[in-house]
């Protein structure tokens, strides 16, 4: 940590003030404090909330939402997170992750640049927040702050709403840092690499190679599509260059979009349906699934995927299911998000 010193633009007689460091600030989604009630409520409530969310008038959601909704999910997302927890922490295994995950980043970044960053994590909902990670930052010296939503997609309920609350955050500063967003990385070369050396390792592992595997990303209403939300295409993307980096052919990968919420019609083939469909009507007996837009597995991925979705398979008819863990703080991974992290310093630190 730099000692306080006198900015060097200020006069001799100057208080002396922390200043001159580089944070990074790496972003995730969020996780509830506990999985009784009132924890699952508080992190619902803040999260359906959110207008990048769910985007409907809030004369009307909120009483929907605050006195139907969340009278009655909270027991049932708590018992999904409690198949998950991390009891040994007392901790969801998203905190868990992007704990190890922020860990090996600043190693490799202290490696490199040393006392000059500084490097955490924080959560758009939930605990830690970016409100407090961001007045920590500056008040141990970060002149400059890079934000990393580690999304490699753009979504509207996801990385825009993780910039949003980093900008209301900078809000709060009375000497405000200077500031750079990172772009979605879902074409990063050595992102792409790190997902196809996982699947490859999953392959070779598996007792008895899967037919087809279904890239299954998370959902978003179809009209965010027509309204100019690129994440459709950037996952269609994602697809796209795994296969190519595999050498498969478009019979061996699918597309598939999970986590559906509410009335309306979300981006297809759903994931839950196309597996029950892929094994009751192609005869497809053995599948692999994994999760590109997911950078930590979290609820959605080993409840909704290993669990609720893995079932609709085998009720189907399937016979051989292979959850492919995220890529969390797996090397190729970390070796990824610092490459992208040390990229987008240009001009800070070198």
């Amino acid at each position: 940590m730099k000692d306080a010193v006198r900015p060097p633009h200020a006069a001799t007689d100057h208080p002396a003030v922390k200043h001159g460091r580089v944070g990074i600030l790496v972003a995730n989604l969020g996780t509830p404090d506990g999985t009784d009630y009132w924890s699952m409520r508080r992190y619902l409530s803040e999260f359906l909330s959110d207008k990048r969310v769910v985007d409907y008038s809030a004369w009307l959601w909120q009483p929907l939402l605050q006195l139907i909704i969340l009278s009655r999910r909270p027991t049932k997302s708590g018992e999904a997170y409690a198949s998950i927890w991390n009891t040994e922490l007392d901790e969801s295994p998203l905190l868990t992750i992007t704990r190890s995950q922020t860990e090996a980043i600043r190693a490799d970044l202290t490696a490199a640049y040393g006392d000059n960053v500084e490097v955490d994590f924080c959560m758009r909902y939930g605990n830690p927040s970016t409100m407090a990670k961001v007045a920590e930052m500056t008040a141990n010296g970060c002149t400059k702050i890079l934000f990393f939503p580690l999304y490699p997609h753009y979504a509207g309920p996801t990385s825009a709403t993780a910039n949003d609350q980093f900008f209301r955050a900078l809000m709060k500063e009375k000497w405000q840092p200077t500031a750079r967003v990172v772009d979605p990385y879902y074409e990063d070369p050595a992102y792409i690499d790190a997902l196809a050396q996982s699947i490859e390792t999953a392959y070779d592992a598996a007792d008895k190679r899967p037919d087809v595997l279904v890239c299954s990303y998370h959902g978003v209403p179809e009209r965010y599509l027509r309204e100019g939300d690129p994440y459709h295409c950037q996952c269609q993307k994602t697809t796209r260059l795994l296969r190519e980096r595999l050498g498969w052919d478009k019979t061996q990968i699918r597309t598939t979009f999970q986590s559906k919420f509410g009335p309306e019609e979300w981006l297809k083939p759903y994931t839950v349906e196309e597996v029950a469909r892929m094994a009751s009507d192609e005869g497809i007996k053995n599948i692999a699934v994994c999760a590109p837009a997911f950078s930590a597995d979290c609820i959605e991925t080993l409840e909704e995927i290993n669990e609720e979705i893995k079932e609709s398979f085998e009720e189907a008819g399937g016979e051989d299911f292979t959850y492919i863990p995220c890529l969390n703080d797996n090397p190729a991974h970390i070796s990824a998000l610092t490459g992208i992290i040390k990229q987008n310093l240009g001009g800070w630190l070198e």
